[in-house]
């Protein structure tokens, strides 16, 4: 080998180290803001070791029975195909501040942070997490995310799962079609068929983890105060890297001490904080700014209405046909009818589930969250704005991007929009214990 090829190895090489320690310091700082803002409990360590696991210690999802896993890019990938297939799903969008750093040298300087820290993370080449993914499924829901698919393809066998615009008949069909595509490509790469039992083994294995969920939900819809939402946001991020029974088990043993917690009235605080509702683009670890300075400030991020978030595992597959070919339309279905996403023509309905979750959770103030350069959140503030106003419910749109030269502005602008509910609330009741 020439010598030049030589320090040209050299110098990648210490440049992949100098990125995996930078990678490392940001996921430890994050992970240590979040145990050390209060409230954390002892049931909450699965989610943030696995957090930990992939991006402090660099370690690939611990897979069971050696499965391999397949990386997706939106909750609009049906996990249950995958599992019926034998293999793992794992969800790849990111939010990376140190790979979005060097996305921006490879893919166009417009696009969206999270597609540009995807980007990083596949050129550097130093994550397990993408480099052992037998298979990338890649929904196509924006200009980025179609891409991205031709990005990845040049290392991995890609799947693109071309979501339609609309959810008429003719839509589900063709979805169905693309799923059953999905399908066979899963099995080619996993050498396994999915059968009617394998597919019915799968929708059990995820109904245990969404009704794990909507227990979880359910706890902290009833209960003011039991835990803060940058926990509650982490422990949703951590299903992007446990197996679906895994994570059921750990939910199942967080919402029986949040069950006991709420019976003897241990509370993260008592006082009558204001009660923050997000929305708009995907907050994901280890970019969870916005939340933390919410609740740094004074705040309580009650819900959250992200993809990343409740939306991501709250509709259920309700099968009407038993045969496999009805189990197939159930997932399509799922996948598109429910889902509030703005790459849909009419999103109608997330209006609706914005309305609804402001009533269920007494929300009082709204944080609309945009990534800078995700068109397709910014496009529909205004709707959401006027909606929300007629409910007397004020909002405010917080642009982000993945670094941290925003972060005062961002905790500027946090901070007043809570001090504003506060004095609409008036003065805040002391303790109440």
């Amino acid at each position: 080998m020439e010598y030049a090829d030589v320090a040209q190895e050299q110098r990648e090489q210490r440049r992949k180290q100098r990125f995996a320690a930078k990678s490392t310091h940001m996921a430890q700082r994050y992970l240590r803001r979040m145990r050390e803002l209060g409230g954390a409990m002892e049931q909450m360590e699965p989610f943030f070791s696995v957090l930990e696991r992939v991006y402090v210690q660099g370690l690939d999802v611990e897979r069971p029975c050696n499965a391999k896993t397949v990386g997706t890019y939106c909750v609009q990938v049906p996990q249950e195909l995958i599992y019926a297939a034998g293999a793992q799903p794992v969800k790849l969008c990111s939010g990376h501040y140190t790979a979005f750093s060097i996305g921006d040298d490879v893919v166009a300087r417009d696009a969206c942070p999270l597609v540009k820290a995807i980007a990083g993370f596949e050129h550097m080449g130093t994550l397990p997490l993408y480099e052992n993914c037998a298979l990338m499924v890649v929904p196509i829901t924006c200009d980025c995310k179609k891409r991205i698919a031709g990005l990845l393809r040049g290392r991995w066998p890609v799947h693109p799962l071309h979501v339609p615009a609309n959810k008429d008949d003719e839509d589900v069909e063709r979805y169905v079609a693309d799923l059953y595509e999905l399908m066979h490509m899963v099995s080619q790469v996993t050498g396994r068929e999915v059968t009617y039992e394998s597919l019915a083994r799968a929708l059990n294995l995820t109904g245990r983890a969404q009704y794990e969920l909507s227990r979880f939900l359910r706890i902290k819809r009833s209960t003011p105060n039991l835990l803060r939402g940058t926990h509650a946001m982490a422990v949703m991020n951590a299903s992007s890297y446990l197996d679906a029974g895994v994570w059921a088990d750990a939910m199942g043993a967080l919402n029986d001490e949040l069950e006991r917690r709420a019976r003897a009235n241990e509370l993260v605080s008592h006082k009558d904080l204001p009660r923050i509702m997000l929305t708009g683009s995907p907050i994901v670890f280890p970019n969870l700014k916005i939340p933390l300075l919410v609740e740094e400030a004074g705040g309580m991020v009650v819900a959250d209405e992200t993809c990343m978030g409740e939306r991501g595992m709250s509709d259920p597959v309700v099968p009407v046909d038993a045969s496999f070919d009805g189990l197939m339309r159930s997932l399509a279905i799922r996948s598109l009818r429910p889902c509030p996403c703005p790459t849909f023509a009419d999103n109608s309905q997330r209006i609706y589930r914005l309305r609804q979750m402001v009533r269920d959770y007494r929300v009082e103030g709204v944080i609309y969250h945009v990534l800078r350069g995700c068109v397709v959140y910014d496009f529909e503030y205004r709707l959401v704005e006027e909606e929300l106003e007629s409910m007397g419910i004020p909002v405010i749109r917080l642009e982000s991007d993945y670094t941290d030269q925003d972060v005062e502005q961002l905790r500027i602008r946090s901070e007043a929009f809570v001090e504003t509910i506060k004095l609409k609330k008036g003065p805040i009741k002391a303790n109440r214990a």
